[in-house]
């Protein structure tokens, strides 16, 4: 038997497959190691941001805008959230889930729904019955309140959940809008949609009210919808500050509803008017039209014309104008001009000369007048002769600057105009002083009022009374009361306030105001007619309603609490629309501010008989008595008076005089006196005389001082006070 030989031939395996291989193994481990490790390009993306958006998806979560409200705490401006009612419809939605996340039960949900958002079950059926991963259930499924929200939730029906929208909401519609703003919803860079402010409150305090957004990651399914109880991670979002403001919604109320009555009634192309708080200069109230409704956002203007919109603000600026020759100390009250006109004359380059004459109000003026006399009747040619006599043009110019004028008085809105107060010669300097040829807005003459209304110290207007923090609950600012310094002596304020008094208190023959007195109120002021620039012709409008009429006041004039501010332009008439509009507003603000003026009562005083008395003795007698007394001729005894003995006399009632020396006899001024008054005066001077109208003197033939006799006769014309 022959025996087998193992074959002991070895199989060979090619050195170069195996270093092949070798390299291919290597290469495996390489890329294995390089997909693992590396964050390598996959299209646009990253390989790791592929694998989250894959399996996971980030949601911002807005913030909740602050709100804004009064100074009492009364919403003005607030973020409103709606709901919108969702039905998920894919069985997918329950998937892996211990609870019920789709509708099955259309039926029963369709009755249920109907009954909370009265929708026909058929209507609602037709939309669960969709072949869709969700719905909405039609316009009567948006727009949801919180409290209609909560009572479809209550029903406890799988499937159906909220989409929850934001919208600004502004609960008294067209009130103080220029000053709250409005707000639009825009895009940011990552396409999230987010509120903007523009105009107002709402745009200044933009960053502070918009809060910062958070957001909310979570895994989601293949259709990109969150996975029930699946892992989630939310940073949560810091909602904005509220803002309180200083105005009050009453006072506000009060304001809106004048000026829109007065706008409805002079059909003028704006009203506007102003409070503010004289102690502190926080703003009260303000308004104007034409106006709008934030809500709707149906703006016709986006100037706020009481700090985006200058002027020229006519006879109100004599308010200024006097203060700066009062406080320089230069100025002489009782001395006397000639009203009327004034010309000036300018050299031209050619070497000839130009002249230009300037008016008052009055053409004709009112013959000589005091310069406190020419204030109450708003003479122009008062401030001209001032800036020669009194002051200079630098003066003029310096007092407006110190006063606020030609600058920006930062009252937390955007885009405050500045104005201008560019004047460098005599007859800009004169023009300027009767506010005509500068530009100035409503809230600079609330600033400059503020010094006349504490002693001299100029306060800067505020509107913003504080800011909360809503996410800590902390005040983060807090307005106050801010001194701009004295800007005038107490003395200079203690004089305007005199003046201003007699423009409201005069009749129409030595004053402009008389129709804003008010019996029982100490309203204090200045008014003003200013004429209006039409840029495109190149000259003033001279229509006969073509001006701008104001008012700038105090109240009550002894101790002033609040500063009025109020302007119309070109009315339908020359009807005075703004003093009812004025009258009104203090009325109602007094009454609601429980404002208590100093109360003077007027002492009686039955007058002696004084016939034979000395009249030095009777002069300390009458003393102190505040009593109008007139004495005819330089002799030393009285023998005649008016009134007569045991008649009862009030404040500033006329005593009429006669001495035993009257030999010089002179015409007096008669402009306001009685009828009674004027007639006795005459008789004591045994004057012939004949008397015209009714009311009280307006006109006499005779110029005051005149030398007169007992031959002379005076011919008189009275008219009313008002």
């Amino acid at each position: 038997m022959k025996e087998k030989k193992m074959n002991t031939n070895k199989i060979r395996v090619n050195k170069l497959w195996f270093v092949l291989v070798f390299f291919l193994f290597a290469g495996f481990i390489v890329r294995l190691c390089y997909l693992s490790l590396i964050d390598y390009k996959v299209g646009n993306s990253t390989i790791s941001a592929f694998i989250k958006n894959r399996n996971t998806k980030e949601e911002i979560i807005m913030p909740t805008r602050g709100s804004i409200y009064d100074v009492k705490g009364n919403i003005l401006a607030q973020d409103v959230v709606s709901y919108t009612v969702i039905a998920y419809l894919d069985e997918s939605r329950s998937e892996n889930s211990k609870t019920q996340n789709h509708v099955s039960d259309i039926e029963n949900t369709a009755i249920k729904l109907s009954e909370v958002l009265d929708i026909p079950k058929d209507t609602l059926v037709e939309y669960l019955s969709k072949d869709a991963y969700q719905v909405e259930l039609g316009p009567k499924g948006k727009n949801l309140s919180q409290l209609k929200m909560e009572e479809v939730k209550a029903l406890n029906l799988p499937g159906i959940d909220f989409i929850k929208t934001t919208k600004r909401y502004y609960p008294n519609g067209d009130f103080a809008s220029y000053m709250l703003g409005y707000t639009v919803f825009e895009e940011d860079s990552d396409g999230n949609n987010y509120m903007k402010g523009l105009l107002g409150i709402e745009q200044s305090f933009d960053q502070e009210l918009r809060g910062s957004v958070g957001y909310v990651t979570y895994e989601k399914d293949r259709y990109g919808y969150k996975i029930a109880n699946g892992r989630e991670y939310k940073e949560e979002a810091l909602n904005g500050d509220d803002i309180y403001l200083t105005i009050d919604n009453n006072v506000e109320l009060f304001i809106e509803n004048a000026v829109k009555k007065t706008s409805e009634q002079s059909q003028a192309s704006f009203v506007l008017m102003v409070v503010a708080d004289a102690k502190t200069g926080a703003i009260l109230g303000y308004s104007s039209t034409p106006s709008f409704d934030p809500n709707l956002r149906n703006l016709s203007n986006y100037l706020d014309p009481i700090i985006r919109n200058p002027y020229e603000p006519g006879s109100t600026m004599k308010i200024f104008s006097y203060m700066c020759a009062i406080d320089k100390g230069t100025y002489k009250g009782d001395e006397t001009y000639l009203s009327g006109s004034k010309t000036y004359t300018s050299n031209l380059e050619n070497g000839g000369q130009e002249t230009t004459t300037i008016s008052d109000w009055k053409k004709e003026g009112w013959g000589r007048l005091t310069y406190d006399q020419g204030f109450a009747l708003s003479s122009n040619i008062a401030v001209a002769n001032m800036v020669n006599n009194f002051i200079t043009i630098e003066d003029l110019h310096n007092c407006y600057e110190k006063y606020g004028f030609g600058s920006p008085v930062g009252i937390a809105l955007k885009n405050e105009a500045s104005g201008s107060i560019d004047f460098r010669y005599e007859i800009e300097a004169a023009t300027a002083g009767y506010g005509q040829g500068i530009m100035t807005t409503p809230i600079q003459h609330i600033q400059a009022l503020t010094a006349v209304a504490n002693d001299g110290e100029m306060l800067k207007p505020y509107l913003v009374s504080k800011i909360k923090n809503t996410n800590t609950g902390k005040i983060t600012f807090e307005g106050k009361k801010t001194s701009l310094g004295e800007v005038i002596s107490k003395s200079t304020a203690d004089k305007m306030k005199t003046l201003l008094r007699s423009v409201i208190n005069g009749d129409s023959s030595n004053s402009t105001g008389s129709s804003y007195y008010m019996e029982g109120y100490d309203l204090i002021g200045k008014t003003g007619t200013a004429q209006i620039y039409n840029y495109k012709l190149g000259k003033y409008e001279d229509g006969p309603t073509d001006y701008i009429y104001s008012f700038s006041g105090l109240y009550p004039g002894e101790n002033p609490e609040i500063i009025v501010y109020a302007a119309l332009m070109k009315p339908k008439d020359t009807t005075n629309y703004v003093a009812p509009m004025v009258k009104e507003v203090v009325a109602n603000i007094s009454n609601y501010l429980n404002i208590k003026e100093v109360e003077k009562k007027e002492e009686a005083y039955v007058m002696p008989s004084f016939t034979n008395k000395n009249i030095e003795t009777v002069k300390k007698t009458l003393e102190g008595k505040n009593l109008d007394i007139i004495i005819l001729g330089d002799g030393d005894k009285v023998i005649n008076q008016y009134p007569l003995a045991n008649t009862t006399l009030l404040e500033k009632a006329k005593v009429i005089l006669l001495t035993n020396k009257y030999d010089k006899k002179v015409m007096p001024d008669l402009i306001g006196y009685s009828k009674m008054d004027a007639i006795n005066l005459l008789k004591m001077m045994n004057l012939s005389y004949a008397i015209s109208g009714t009311g009280y003197v307006s006109e006499q033939s005779i110029a005051k001082d005149t030398i007169v006799n007992d031959t002379t006769e005076i011919l008189i014309k009275l008219q009313s006070r008002y």
